[in-house]
């Protein structure tokens, strides 16, 4: 057994809760730019005082509708400026917001609803309201739903203009630190949403101690941060009450669809993301320099950037020569590298799933530091991160200061922390089961260096056991194989089989595109070219990659290309980009049977 903790930064207010910040905001930085909202394709400042208006505003109406202290409100929509001021104005009314994915099934919103006992939903869109609408019946308790499209917030503005400032701040100092901020349902990989209760002091001792660790990156009136992951996710989430917290500017993108363009005009000094936003990122640069003829001088720059970045990290640095050519293919390629990213960044936050080493260094090499982190809903998201200061390529960092991590016998991640959450909704044997004996027992498993770095080897409960005996932890070897270009999601299956094998998607884009440069027809698609013994050729090379990180008998021996690829809708992956293997497993049984028997 194996622990590190750090001493914490932030001292956690006994008392308060989170709206005491915007109300700190307005009265120490009045004409800070706190958050950039979106309007007619350009981006408004929004000045610290203007928000806390606009949020008493919003409360106004949730109050004058009869929300109580405690009440659950459920928060349906896309990341977007109006889910920040709804999040904050629910709290300011007393009440517990309850985020749901946009994305959510009819079925999945009746359960989060009806098991959290929300009382009124705040949703986007016209299809949220149907998708509420249709199983009302199942939901005795709820009365109110509001439409974000549909005038939301100017209907709960007008409705609450009887109702004084005076009450609004009376009603939004009913909640103490310890009483629930949000009940966050975890995204279901195996059976039904669980809900994380997540207390106002779980986001203080988060986000105070993360911003206290990552000063640099969150200077008031110089860093912003752009946000373009699910509000509804606890990461993103995070990101929203870390940037208020600073305060830091805060934008917010309803999608990536012009990802590029945005990061061009918000012009971002922090970006946050999960490792295919990065792996996305390379791969279209490559792709681009390759059909513009310079994919040499690409590879050769992503070489030397990854031993600049390696090299940085021994005593004697970077060579002399090293140094020169790093510095030619900075104004050949890392500039425009950055400029894609939007030109003021230099760091990111990654987490979700494992950058890989590759990738880490590569980004360190052209300037732009990406910061793995760690965690999940019950540890109110970072529970470890890499600081600004300190890297370690390969890890996901140290605890979060004021915690601890804890490697048990088996190799289970356990965590100890005001951060965590105190909870699950309506579970108390889950409750028990996942906090036993004061600790929370992640189900990850993961190792800890002298100096207290987290690397996370795999799940628990994920080990695939061959025929043969031997353990396999899928994560390693899928991340690996995943970066390649040319695929979208790989899942390694083979337990109780004789040997590894794997399902893989192809990248549609991607395909489309080494397609036309393999002379194939125009129309190709993965069903077309899955038997293509060149395609074949180039997977197999990706998973030759993967299969280095891992022993002979962890590696993948047979693979098999799928015709269609793993969605969110036919419930294979979650919200947050996670597959749900027992999904997967049972929609693709011939497939997987015929890597063993074809």
């Amino acid at each position: 057994m194996r622990e590190f903790s750090l001493p914490a930064l932030y001292e956690v207010p006994s008392d308060g809760n989170l709206t005491d910040l915007i109300r700190r905001n307005a009265a120490q930085h009045p004409d800070v730019a706190v958050l950039g909202r979106k309007v007619a394709g350009a981006w408004t400042d929004v000045t610290a005082t203007q928000f806390l208006a606009e949020v008493r505003a919003a409360a106004k109406g949730l109050i004058a509708a009869g929300i109580q202290p405690g009440d659950r409100v459920a928060l349906m929509s896309r990341t977007r400026f109006e889910w920040v001021q709804l999040d904050f104005a629910i709290w300011s009314a007393g009440a517990v917001t309850v985020p749901v994915y946009e994305t959510s099934s009819a079925e999945q919103v009746q359960w989060i609803l009806g098991d959290s006992g929300a009382v009124a939903a705040i949703v986007e869109s016209p299809e949220h309201t149907a998708r509420v609408e249709s199983v009302r019946d199942g939901l005795p308790g709820l009365r109110d739903v509001w439409q974000i499209d549909d005038g939301a917030v100017a209907e709960l503005t007008a409705a609450g203009a009887e109702v004084t400032d005076a009450t609004v701040d009376e009603r939004a100092a009913t909640a103490k630190a310890d009483d629930p901020a949000t009940i966050v349902y975890t995204s279901g990989t195996t059976g039904r949403p669980k809900g994380c209760v997540l207390t106002h002091r779980s986001f203080f001792a988060e986000c105070g101690n993360a911003v206290e660790r990552l000063k640099p990156l969150f200077r008031t009136g110089e860093c912003s941060v752009l946000l373009f992951l699910p509000a509804a996710h606890v990461f993103g989430r995070l990101v929203e009450v870390a940037a208020v917290m600073a305060p830091i500017k805060l934008g917010c993108l309803p999608d990536i669809k012009n990802l590029t363009d945005d990061l061009a005009t918000f012009r971002p000094t922090l970006i946050l993301g999960v490792p295919r936003v990065f792996e996305k990122v390379y791969n279209s640069a490559r792709a681009k320099a390759q059909a513009d003829g310079k994919g040499r001088i690409f590879d050769k720059a992503a070489h030397t950037a990854i031993a600049y970045s390696r090299a940085l990290s021994t005593p004697q640095g970077p060579s002399l020569g090293l140094r020169i050519r790093h510095k030619i293919f900075d104004k050949l390629v890392y500039g425009k590298l950055r400029a894609v990213l939007g030109g003021r960044g230099e760091y990111a936050i990654s987490g979700g799933a494992p950058l890989g080493e590759r990738l880490g260094h590569f980004y360190r090499g052209i300037g732009f530091t990406v910061l793995e982190g760690y965690g999940l809903t019950e540890s109110c998201a970072a529970t470890a991160f890499n600081p600004w200061d300190r890297q370690k390529i390969g890890t996901v960092g140290q605890p979060l200061p004021g915690s601890v991590i804890r490697i048990a016998d088996d190799g289970e991640v356990l965590l100890h922390g005001e951060h965590l959450f105190t909870g699950y909704w309506n579970n108390p044997e889950a409750t028990a089961e996942a906090l036993a004996d004061g600790w929370f027992h992640t189900g990850d498993i993961g190792t800890l260096d002298e100096d207290g770095y987290l690397a996370i080897t795999g799940r628990k409960k994920e080990i695939l056991v061959t025929a043969g005996g031997k353990n396999v932890a899928p994560a390693v070897i899928e991340d690996r194989i995943r970066a390649h270009a040319l695929i979208a999601e790989c899942m390694v299956v083979g337990d109780g089989r004789p040997f590894v094998g794997a399902l893989i998607t192809l990248d549609e884009e991607f395909l489309t595109r080494w397609a036309k440069d393999h002379g194939k027809p125009s129309d190709a698609t993965a069903a077309t070219l899955r038997l293509d013994p060149e395609l074949l050729a180039e997977v197999q090379r990706a998973v030759d990659e993967g299969n280095a990180a891992v022993s002979k008998a962890e590696s993948v021996r047979k693979f098999r290309v799928l015709t269609r690829q793993f969605t969110e809708e036919a419930g294979h992956i979650t919200p947050s980009l996670k597959l749900k293997r027992n999904v997967v497993s049972k929609d693709f049984a011939d497939e997987i049977e015929a890597i063993y028997t074809t």
